[in-house]
This record gives structure tokens, C-alpha cells and sequence, in this order.
């Protein structure tokens, strides 16, 4: 165990404070969709939350039109001149590798090394981010001005390269955490976890998602939430793949990323459009962040497009900050801790809790009396509305929860359908159930 890491604390500025913490013992991790840095990553997650289950998939096992690539690891790599000296330097930044380069060890010119090299030559002081995962090869990142440099020794310059790594059978890991709830009906929290020493992308999510954990075993639960660590798009498919009854019991879900920079909540919406978790975050948003954004589903991003692949049509969003690609530290070295802020993964926290506070609280009802309008005056139900209350839409309210609590329609999906407040949705039913014309309908 990594010293020096505090568990989450109650207080408000400390929950930002351990989850900046967190991203600082595991920034240093050279992550991939498999090896050693995603097992370290998944083993300090671990630590700091209850009931993580790992798992392991060995290489070659198909899921679906996928197969589990083989284990890639690596220990060092380098550019040396002449001189001996590392002119690019694996050990001062993991980004310096192109992730999944196979075993490389020769002599060559910087004419020769050039189609290896990537840069940002807009960019001139930043490291790309760069991956090979489905196709034999290897590469170098670097610095624009770094290269620059080199060309100005000349194109006929020798260099030592060499990338210690290594591609073998072996497995894919991922982790995850089921807390169980009064019901088995599921809310899934997903986030990725492959990606080597950026901030935002993703160790944002996987904070975040690492206080969501702690945090959902201290509050009474309707739902049962499964918490998914998993190597972006491979992780997800093969999660997918290999628990079609756990995949039966989603009735929610969300992916986590880029939860730390400063840049307005937006909200990506499952590919249904309107389900009950796209109307819950835009209404949480609309409530708590003056800023936000609300994206249409699109069959390109992060793992969304997996859990939302037309075999399954989970109904799964996806919740974060900037999107990604859309500011210039995206993939690249400029997204350090230093891009990210205690305060933003809070708020980023406390909207997350606040959507599962709705899910929670927007429950299914089904009338008791269907037979016919109940009559209402004789239960008292009918104007027994205190002052100040708008009394039109307050027994509005309680005829459409009658008239739609047939077990399949939320309370959401009748505010929404009524055009009402959710509150005056919400006290309505509280009245009818007090009055015994409602019963928990038991899950959607």
C-alpha cells in the first residue's frame, strides 16, 4: 500500500482533497488495457474500496467480435545518442512510449527513427499520448522543440533504441464492486482505467468513482449499484460479454471521465434519448450547476457506446466535465495534476450523488383502486391542501399518479408526462400512498 493516503474524510474540502491524494500515488502508473500498471491501479482502488472483486480474462478469449489481446508490459525504454546520453526517456515520462510497442532493440539515424517519432508541433513543450494496441508496432512520444533539436544534429545521426517490453499470453484485468440494495434491479457507475499518467483522462473518473464507493455503503440503498473499473473499450465489451445476467438487472447506468478540469458538467445522453437517467441528470444539472451542457447520444466516445451497442441498449450516459478532444491538454502531457482541482472533483462527486439521490427517490407505484377514479373526498384527499399550496396542480398531480401508477411508470415519467414540478408530482403520491391507494410497485 502506497503511505500517506488518507481513507475520504466527512468533510467537504476533505472528500476533494483525498481524491486529489489518490491521483497523486497513482499518476506515476504506466497504465494500458492490460499488465502490471493497470493490476497496481486496481489493487490500490482495492484498498480504499469494500468488496472489489478482480478479474482476470486470460488472452485469446473471445467476447463477442473481440479477443483478448495479449499482456503487454514493459520496464524501460530510450533514445541514446552517441554520447550515451537518453535523448528521449522512458523513465521521466511514461508517456514517452507509445503504449503496446512491441520488443524493439537497434541502431538507427534520426532518418530512419523519424516515421517512429510523434509530436505536437502546435504544441511544442507537450508530449502527445499515443497507442498501438491492435497493431504490431512501435513508437516514440516526445517534445516538438525536443525534436527540433535532434534534426538540428543532422538526419545522419545515430541513435541506440531501445523499448524493454514485452507481449506475452497473459490476461485482462478489471475490477468491480456490487453493492447490494433492497432490490437486485442495478444502477451501473463505469469508468475506464488504461490510461497512463493524465489527470482528467482518467484518473478523475476513477477518484471520483472510488468516493461514490465509499460513499454508497453509508446511506440506505433502494438499488444495488455495481461499480465497473475497466480498461477503456476491450473492459467494457468483455464485461459485456461474460455477465449477461448481471447485464438483465441494469435499469440505470453512467460512465465517469474527465471529471476534474474546469470546465462546465456535460452530460452525454444514452442512446434512447429520454430515459429515466437522461431526465435525472438534466434535471440535477439544471438544479445544481448554472453551467452545463447536455450532448445527444453519439456511437462515439468512451465505453457509452458499448453499453448502448444495439444488442443491449442499456440505457447509460455519460457524465464529465470538458469533452473530450474539445480542450488542448486532451491526451497529451499537459494533462497533469496541475489541470485538475480538488474543488471541480467534488462538485463532480456531489452531481453524481445527487442523480442517485433522485434515482433513489423516484420510486414506481401501482394503484390499488384502477377500477375507475378512487373517490378522493371521502378519503379526504380531495382539498385537504395546506395554505399557500396551488391547489389546480396539486389535485392535477394526484389524478395523473393514479392514472399512471400501473407499475412501468416512475414518478419522473409522470411529472414529465403531466408537464408538473416533481416535488408536486412526488407529494401526490406521498398523499395517496398515506391514503392506501398506492403500493411500491417492487422495481422497474
Amino acid at each position: 500500500r502506497s503511505s500517506g493516503v488518507p481513507a475520504m474524510k466527512e468533510s467537504s474540502s476533505g472528500l476533494g482533497s483525498s481524491m486529489v491524494e489518490w491521483m497523486q500515488v497513482m499518476y506515476p502508473w504506466c497504465r494500458s488495457i492490460t499488465g502490471e500498471g493497470l493490476r497496481q491501479t486496481l489493487d490500490f482502488v482495492g484498498e480504499e474500496v469494500e468488496g472489489l472483486d478482480r478479474v482476470r480474462i486470460p488472452t485469446g478469449t473471445a467476447c463477442f467480435d473481440w479477443t483478448i489481446p495479449r499482456e503487454w508490459n514493459i520496464r524501460d525504454a530510450y533514445v541514446k545518442d552517441v554520447a550515451g546520453k537518453r535523448v528521449i526517456d522512458f523513465r521521466s515520462s511514461n508517456l514517452h512510449v507509445v503504449s503496446y510497442s512491441v520488443p524493439t532493440r537497434q541502431r538507427l539515424s534520426l532518418a530512419e527513427l523519424r516515421p517512429h517519432l510523434h509530436t505536437l508541433p502546435d504544441r511544442p513543450d507537450w508530449i502527445p499520448y499515443r497507442t498501438s494496441y491492435y497493431r504490431q508496432s512501435w513508437g516514440f512520444c516526445l517534445r516538438h522543440r525536443d525534436l527540433l533539436a535532434l534534426e538540428e544534429r543532422g538526419e545522419d545521426q545515430v541513435y541506440e533504441v531501445v523499448i524493454d517490453s514485452s507481449l506475452e499470453e497473459g490476461h485482462l484485468d478489471y475490477a468491480e464492486v456490487l453493492v447490494p440494495g433492497a432490490r437486485s434491479d442495478e444502477v451501473l457507475l463505469s469508468t475506464h482505467v488504461c490510461h497512463p499518467s493524465m489527470a482528467n483522462d482518467n484518473l478523475s473518473g476513477i477518484v471520483v468513482l472510488m468516493a461514490l464507493g465509499q460513499w454508497l455503503r453509508s446511506r440506505p440503498r433502494r438499488y444495488s449499484y455495481r461499480l465497473l473499473f475497466v480498461p477503456g473499450t476491450i473492459g467494457a465489451v468483455a464485461w459485456l460479454a461474460h455477465n449477461p445476467e448481471a447485464v438483465g438487472r441494469i435499469r440505470h447506468g453512467l460512465v465517469l471521465a474527465g471529471m476534474g478540469d474546469a470546465g462546465p458538467l456535460t452530460y452525454k445522453r444514452s442512446r434512447r434519448a429520454d430515459a429515466e437517467i437522461d431526465r435525472s441528470v438534466e434535471r440535477v444539472l439544471e438544479e445544481r450547476a448554472e453551467n452545463h451542457s447536455i450532448l445527444d447520444f453519439s456511437p462515439y466516445g468512451y465505453d457509452e457506446r458499448q453499453y448502448n451497442s444495439p444488442g443491449f441498449d442499456l440505457p447509460v450516459g455519460r457524465l464529465g466535465r470538458s469533452e473530450y478532444g474539445s480542450y488542448p491538454q486532451y491526451h497529451t502531457s499537459a494533462d497533469d495534476l496541475s489541470f485538475v482541482s480538488a474543488e471541480q472533483l467534488e462538485a463532480s462527486f456531489h452531481t453524481v450523488a445527487a442523480v442517485i439521490e433522485r434515482l433513489e427517490s423516484t420510486e414506481t407505484y401501482r394503484n390499488l383502486s384502477p377500477y375507475g377514479e378512487p373517490q378522493l373526498g371521502r378519503r379526504g384527499l380531495y382539498d385537504d391542501f395546506a395554505e399557500g399550496v396551488d391547489v389546480v396542480a396539486a389535485r392535477l398531480a394526484r389524478l395523473w399518479v393514479l392514472n399512471l401508477s400501473d407499475g412501468h411508470h416512475s414518478i419522473l415519467d409522470i411529472a414529465d408526462r403531466a408537464g408538473l414540478e416533481l416535488a408536486v408530482v412526488e407529494d401526490a403520491a406521498r398523499a395517496l400512498r398515506e391514503g392506501g391507494l398506492l403500493e411500491v410497485a417492487g422495481g422497474k
